[in-house]
């Protein structure tokens, strides 16, 4: 028998916004089938159990994971158990989906080790150009506050709360360098920018890589029950007018698909949780 198969798994929940991306995530994690969970009220959650010896998964890159967070390449693997729901749009769906699986996971007693927000994203130029990978070092609800005749207050900054979230630093600095992804800010929006101008503001006031709707939702659920939290974000387009005929979101989920193959093994073979 595998030693490794005594041991229990890594338990990931990935929170998307649509099934599209959900199943680009199953994909990517590898030859394992996804199977129904029902144990998620409301959603249906997806459930894939990585087998120990995953060596038809899609290879890592070449270069090495550090040893920092993510561990060597050479580490032996361990087992990686992944829960996928499609949240909906939005970081309210987000936020309500996430904290479902999280306390139901910690209901039954098997709580997750790490959460990920992850999909398809508005690139800010030329930070992050369509086609390329983003891993979030903060998570930024960049439109809660007040509006003003002198500009954007932060809810921060009105003393009702806080509008971002750290991302694991360590763990998601690690995976930024070995996808070859950008490694910034990911800003969350209940609009979505169609104006030159808004894109400005907000590249200049945050100095964001990528733009989305779901990821503070998501972080807020993780913060709540103390779990580390990465986004991972592949651009589709460009943040700013809206020009559909540039959109290149079969690409993207194609980016996501790939990238998810890639985090597979970074976790297999790291470091084991608790991850920073």
């Amino acid at each position: 028998m595998n030693p490794m198969n005594l041991v229990n798994p890594v338990r990931l929940l990935v929170v998307t916004a649509v099934e599209a991306e959900r199943d680009a995530v199953a994909r990517g994690l590898g030859p394992t089938a996804a199977v129904g969970c029902g144990d998620l009220p409301g959603r249906e959650m997806l459930r894939i159990g990585c087998a120990t010896d995953t060596s038809t998964a899609p290879a890592p890159r070449t270069t090495p994971a550090p040893r920092t967070a993510a561990g060597p390449c050479t580490a032996p693997r361990q087992p990686l158990s992944t829960d996928l729901v499609a949240g909906g749009v939005g970081p309210a769906a987000a936020a309500a989906a996430a904290d479902a699986a999280l306390t139901v996971a910690t209901v039954h007693g098997n709580p997750y080790h790490l959460v990920i927000a992850a999909g398809i994203a508005g690139g800010f130029a030329p930070i992050a150009d369509v086609g390329s990978v983003v891993v979030a070092d903060r998570v930024i609800a960049a439109d809660l506050g007040c509006q003003t005749p002198d500009g954007f207050l932060s809810v921060d900054s009105l003393g009702f709360g806080a509008s971002e979230h750290a991302c694991a630093p360590h763990l998601s600095a690690a995976v930024a360098r070995v996808l070859g992804a950008v490694h910034a800010p990911v800003l969350t929006v209940s609009t979505a920018t169609g104006t030159a101008e808004r894109a400005q503001d907000l590249r200049q006031r945050h100095g964001a890589a990528a733009e989305a709707m779901e990821g503070f939702g998501v972080a807020e659920a993780a913060a709540v029950h103390g779990v580390p939290l990465l986004e991972l974000r592949t651009i589709s387009n460009t943040v700013g007018p809206r020009d559909r005929a540039a959109w290149r979101i079969p690409d993207a989920l194609a980016a996501l698909r790939d990238a998810f193959g890639v985090l597979h093994n970074v976790l297999a073979r790291g470091a084991p949780p608790p991850y920073t």
